[in-house]
């Protein structure tokens, strides 16, 4: 069994101070081969964000790997933004935004979405799916980690990123079999299967792991486990103004059969 965390949305510099510390001793209780960061590790990128994020990603016991998210490119200093949008994410975080990293017989492939004349939107261009799709190997559990969901749910009053729909159907004839995103700060995992596609892509979207949003109501993280053709997933939840995390529910899936499908779901 593969066992990796995802955490997403942790808006260092409008976070939760007082859940940073529970946050860092679950995820390495939980003990994941991988940890995968899926954006806005920053409210507004600024330098002194940037460091306490890396501080913190600095204390997980575990690998890890980041992409950026929109939150990590300059809102308000466009001409930082156009000239160098992710020099400072390079600088604190990682250098590599479209990082590649394997666990086992579980293959993780980074993705940049961010879009810096689209700030929120985010975009996937062509080149991107193709190097993921490439990159995808045969007889792993292939996973693609962006920041912007590649699907909405209906009443989501966010547009689509851009250039989505055609990555995703690349993604589907590539063998990518789980795309991990966040954004939204809305969980959903496998919202979209037995809606009359392939379902070949189960699509796991994270809430924030940090950001202190009353409106948000909770943090949280995702602890996804990889058995062969099965997948279980627990949602770690720390329900505001909570500073602790409760007993995780499981949702689990299996795609034995060439398609993903739901299995009855867990304690």
């Amino acid at each position: 069994m593969i066992r990796v965390a995802f955490l997403t949305d942790l808006h260092f510099g409008f976070h939760r101070a007082a859940l940073e510390g529970p946050l860092l001793a679950r995820v390495n209780a939980c003990a994941p081969s991988l940890v995968v960061i899926g954006g806005d590790v920053t409210h507004r990128g600024r330098p002194a964000q940037f460091a306490a994020a890396a501080a913190f990603l600095s204390r997980l016991d575990a690998p890890w790997m980041a992409v950026p998210g929109n939150h990590d490119l300059p809102l308000f200093d466009l001409v930082q933004r156009l000239a160098a949008p992710r020099a400072a994410y390079r600088a604190a975080i990682s250098a590599d935004t479209q990082p590649v990293r394997r666990a086992g017989a579980v293959r993780v492939m980074g993705v940049d979405s961010t879009d810096r004349l689209a700030w929120q939107r985010g975009a996937i261009d062509a080149a991107q799916t193709a190097r993921v799709c490439a990159t995808a190997g045969a007889g792993l559990t292939n996973i693609a980690v962006l920041h912007h969901p590649m699907r909405h749910r209906p009443g989501v009053d966010k547009a689509l990123m851009r250039g989505a729909p055609a990555a995703l159907a690349a993604f589907e004839g590539a063998g990518i079999h789980v795309v991990l995103t966040g954004h939204l700060h809305v969980w959903s995992a496998g919202a979209f299967l037995g809606q009359g596609g392939p379902d070949r892509v189960l699509h796991i979207q994270g809430g924030t792991a940090l950001c202190g949003r009353p409106s948000d109501r909770q943090n949280e993280f995702a602890l996804l486990d990889f058995d062969g053709a099965d997948l279980t997933v627990q949602r770690h939840v720390a329900p505001m103004p909570d500073v602790a995390f409760g007993s995780p529910p499981a949702q689990r899936f299996s795609r034995a059969s060439g398609r993903w499908v739901a299995l009855p779901d867990t304690a």
